[in-house]
């Protein structure tokens, strides 16, 4: 669960020890309550100096360990480490993934039809779309040769044009963490993992740390129309993240997120097995320039946290030659990445998959009777009004 050289990191999550969501810093083994002096995950990151709130130590990392390996799927002890943020994505940020909707988009969501769309679209711009940067002079000229050909799409739009694709993947505090299950809709038949790194952004627009997500995806949804986007990626438990933010400091950049290797591993129940490394050095846009197309114009008082894209779509065959993949109920997904630990989901159908019933107005009555709010309301008063003072002088 933890990264491999979790000794000198400082990861912040949340757990529920029965009462109800608690934030936690984890370091030096040991797992602190911080909830009198951040309340939510969004009051911490919002800290100028996050990583140096601290609280009672609840337990060590062994205890932590042991218990996330014990709790049920359907009410964890271990929750996504996101709570108030608006949880966004950028799509079609890698070139193999843009091949893969364009070919979604031409086989009209139809997985039978995808391989030969596949074998066509790669001889033609396979070579082209890999090297060329997006809004380029020579993204435009390969734009204009794809129009003449009658092979442009709106996903190639987004992948090599100057504007990125950002959506809102999933509602506030509807994100599952490590351990619990993932859902897809019941009504699908072409669906898969997206394994990336999510950026933890703070409401000024600062990247303040880095976890592990599961933007869940209905292929067939989405390749019979890109207007069915939200049928194919907002449903019941359909976004996992965690198991932890790791903060960034003087030993994890945003350096390391650029050059970070993400690992997926695939163990259904009938011993099917899918392996795949992708590198974030392959993206298409930097981190940075995602994270400020994100925030645009809008202010996100509660910050946000971004999905980076994927690099994996999966066409190893399953079941039968030229058919590729899709989950079955009961696959076990393994998100790893050195730096950042692992993430491990089991999916279900979002209709079979526990129900999302703890929305804002539960965490507000929830904080509210644990005397939780204004003991955090104090502590960022007090560090908004230090950061004034300051700004003053």
């Amino acid at each position: 669960m933890l990264p491999d050289d979790s000794g000198e990191a400082i990861l912040v999550g949340r757990v529920d020890l029965g009462e109800g969501p608690t934030p936690v810093v984890v370091r030096d083994g040991a797992v602190e309550d911080v909830s009198r002096a951040a309340p939510t995950i969004a009051h911490l990151l919002d800290l100028d100096a996050p990583a140096s709130v601290s609280g009672p130590v609840l337990f060590g990392v062994e205890a932590l360990l042991a218990r996330a390996a014990a709790q049920d799927p359907a009410s964890p002890f271990l929750l996504s480490p996101i709570d108030l943020q608006v949880v966004k994505a950028a799509g079609v940020t890698f070139a193999v993934s843009a091949l893969e909707r364009v070919i979604e988009e031409a086989a009209r969501g139809d997985m039978d039809a995808a391989a030969a769309v596949r074998e066509r679209l790669e001889a033609r711009i396979g070579a082209g779309i890999r090297s060329v940067v997006p809004g380029s002079p020579e993204a435009a000229s390969l734009k204009a040769a794809l129009i003449e050909d009658g092979m442009w799409s709106q996903y190639l739009e987004v992948a090599i044009g100057p504007d990125a694709e950002i959506f809102t993947k999933t509602a506030v505090l509807a994100s599952v963490g490590w351990g619990a299950e993932v859902g897809v809709r019941s009504d699908s038949s072409w669906n898969n993992p997206e394994p990336e790194v999510v950026l933890a952004v703070d409401s000024r627009g600062r990247p303040r740390g880095a976890t592990l997500g599961n933007d869940v995806n209905l292929r067939d949804f989405e390749g019979r129309s890109a207007l069915l986007l939200s049928k194919a990626k907002d449903n019941n438990a359909s976004c996992a993240i965690g198991p932890f933010i790791r903060l960034f400091d003087d030993r994890f950049t945003l350096d390391d997120v650029r050059a970070a290797e993400v690992a997926l591993a695939i163990d259904g129940p009938e011993g099917y097995r899918l392996d795949g490394i992708s590198s974030m050095r392959e993206i298409s846009r930097d981190p940075e320039e995602l994270v400020r197309q994100a925030m645009s114009e809008h202010h996100y008082p509660d910050g946000f946290a971004l999905f980076l894209g994927t690099l994996f779509a999966p066409i190893q065959d399953r079941d039968e030659p030229g058919r590729g993949f899709t989950h079955k109920v009961g696959d076990v997904v393994r998100i790893s990445s050195p730096r950042l630990g692992t993430l491990v989901n089991r999916v279900a159908t979002s209709k079979a998959a526990a129900p999302w019933r703890f929305g804002v107005r539960d965490l507000i009555s929830n904080l509210a009777g644990r005397g939780l709010i204004a003991a955090g309301a104090a502590q960022q008063g007090q560090e908004a009004a230090g950061a004034a003072q300051q700004g003053q002088e």
